[in-house]
């Protein structure tokens, strides 16, 4: 099942990623967390959006800004070490409490629960306008990076964080685009060098056809989206994904997934 559904979801969510606000991997990493752990869903969804982003590079990677890249980008990068360490440290520990329902004991987990508490917190920044207004000075720039690329470490979550602070940066579209896609890919370079310190452990190798399948049906949805919907607004399904998104996450707190 998840041969056919992960790689879909991939593809549909690379084309959305051009005009809907949200990010491959928001979206991606729940749908990850249905079949394996989540600390190895987080790290199989780095693989995919690094690709995905390597592509987006040859696509609109023609106008870095030198200056935010450094001043929100090195921030980004270190925080993203430190927000990879603490995930595959803090993935195997005691539950923080059970309950029972209908006879049944759940537990839950405090990383799961982090986890399910930024999904919630990241889903509702990218649907809501008040959130979207929302900017920062570009003195904060550093500040920024730090934020978005600890999250994305610890999370696989760092484009609306990124999005609010560079907004403000005074980029033109394509030097926005650009730099934001140079930023991530190297947030996720250095996440997924610490990910692969627990790969052979968790046996992520394992499931390299699912990573190559998801990894191929998001680069020709992210071709499909640059080519055909780059004006294209679908509201709608923001909306929609945005309560599943907060279903699931409600879920893998409460113990459920």
């Amino acid at each position: 099942m998840e041969y056919f559904l992960i790689p879909l979801v991939s593809f549909l969510v690379a084309i959305l990623t051009f005009f809907s606000g949200f990010g491959l991997g928001t979206i991606l990493t729940p749908v990850f967390m249905i079949f394996f752990p989540i600390d190895i869903a987080i790290a199989l969804t780095g693989v995919v959006h690094f690709f995905n982003n390597i592509f987006k590079l040859f696509l609109t990677g023609k106008n870095v800004d030198k200056s935010v890249l450094f001043r929100f980008g090195v921030p980004a990068v270190i925080a993203a070490f430190l927000g990879s360490y603490l995930l595959i440290h803090i993935s195997d520990v005691t539950p923080l409490f059970t309950y029972t329902l209908f006879d049944k004991e759940f537990l839950v987990f405090p990383f799961k629960f982090l986890v399910a508490v930024l999904l919630i917190i990241f889903a509702t920044i990218e649907i809501l306008p008040y959130f979207k207004k929302i900017q920062f000075s570009t003195k904060m720039l550093p500040l920024g990076g730090f934020l978005s690329g600890f999250f994305g470490g610890l999370s696989g979550n760092q484009g609306a964080l990124r999005a609010a602070f560079l907004i403000k940066a005074g980029l033109t579209k394509e030097v926005f685009i650009s730099t934001t896609v140079v930023i991530s890919s190297l947030v996720d370079f250095t996440r997924l060098g610490v990910y692969a310190t627990r790969y052979a452990q968790n046996q992520l190798n394992d499931n390299i056809t699912l990573v190559v399948l998801a990894t191929l049906s998001g680069i020709i949805g992210s071709y499909i989206g640059n080519k055909l919907l780059k004006k294209v607004t679908i509201e709608w399904i923001q909306k929609w994904v945005t309560v599943l998104l907060i279903i699931l996450a409600i879920s893998l707190a409460l113990g459920w997934i």
